[in-house]
């Protein structure tokens, strides 16, 4: 299927591992021209010479910004850097994210608000400075990685829950506003995903191991892909791959989704 993103300047934040780059790579392998954004200045100049390789066939090109997205000026900084070493954004995926589990009544005043900065202030601020440009041309794609939790909210996950509910809420409310203008916004919420979130050691399986008691990794991964219809959890591919289509010219019909990507673990009919 040809998504139509050749030349297209898409930024994706969070990108220097997991969804993010998965879905940089694909970005690039499709021929666009992509700005990876990661607070790692070392991890996210690797992710975009890996990106590099994956869009050579394809006349993909791809660059670095070590940025944290949280910061009140990094979505002028975003803009600038796809504006100077690209051209104005096209695409934006807001994919920054970071979780952990533990009891709500662990969870101190200070990661509220990080939760919030970083899924709500973050995605908008990005949204209302790379949205206007794209109105301006007609043309636009903006992608917010939310989360099932932001669906059904997570006991284990309570500050993050709360926050990918508004990132949800955020996500509809700019795509009333902009579908009419060219610019669609959607959202896509996955389920628990292998990537370095989850499988690095203290990560989200190491956690859920903890708080579920169980005896290995490999119990905690079973029990936690057994709870998923599909029976396991998600590759990183595999939610990129939905990504990218939104992204691209393929979804000119869709705005205002939130597409589960989540192996049927959220059962609702809408």
């Amino acid at each position: 299927m040809e998504l139509g993103l050749k030349d297209r300047v898409a930024v994706v934040t969070g990108a220097s591992r997991g969804i993010g780059l998965a879905t940089a790579r694909l970005l690039c392998a499709e021929g666009a021209r992509v700005l990876l954004v990661a607070r790692g200045e070392h991890e996210v100049v690797e992710a975009a010479d890996e990106c590099m390789e994956a869009g050579a066939k394809g006349g993909g090109a791809a660059e670095s910004l070590a940025c944290d997205v949280t910061e009140p000026n990094a979505a002028q900084r975003i803009s600038a850097a796809a504006r100077d070493r690209f051209a104005p954004a096209d695409v934006l995926v807001n994919n920054a994210g970071q979780a952990q589990w533990r009891d709500i009544d662990d969870v101190p005043d200070a990661d509220w608000q990080a939760a919030w900065d970083l899924n709500v202030m973050a995605p908008l601020r990005l949204m209302r400075e790379l949205v206007p440009p794209m109105k301006e041309r007609g043309w636009g794609r903006v992608v917010n990685v939310a989360s099932t939790a932001g669906k059904r909210p997570s006991a284990s996950m309570a500050e993050y829950s709360v926050a990918k509910s508004a990132q949800l809420s955020l996500s509809r409310l700019y795509a009333d506003r902009h579908a009419s203008e060219g610019v669609l916004v959607n959202a896509v919420c996955p389920g628990p995903v292998k990537s370095e979130m989850w499988m690095d050691p203290g990560g989200l399986l190491d956690q859920s191991q903890e708080m579920g008691g169980h005896d290995s990794r490999e119990e905690a991964l079973d029990a936690a892909g057994g709870k998923r219809p599909i029976g396991r959890l998600a590759e990183v591919e595999e939610v990129a791959g939905v990504i990218a289509f939104l992204c691209s010219e393929q979804a000119s019909y869709v705005a205002g989704a939130a597409w589960s990507v989540d192996g049927g673990t959220v059962q609702v009919i809408i």
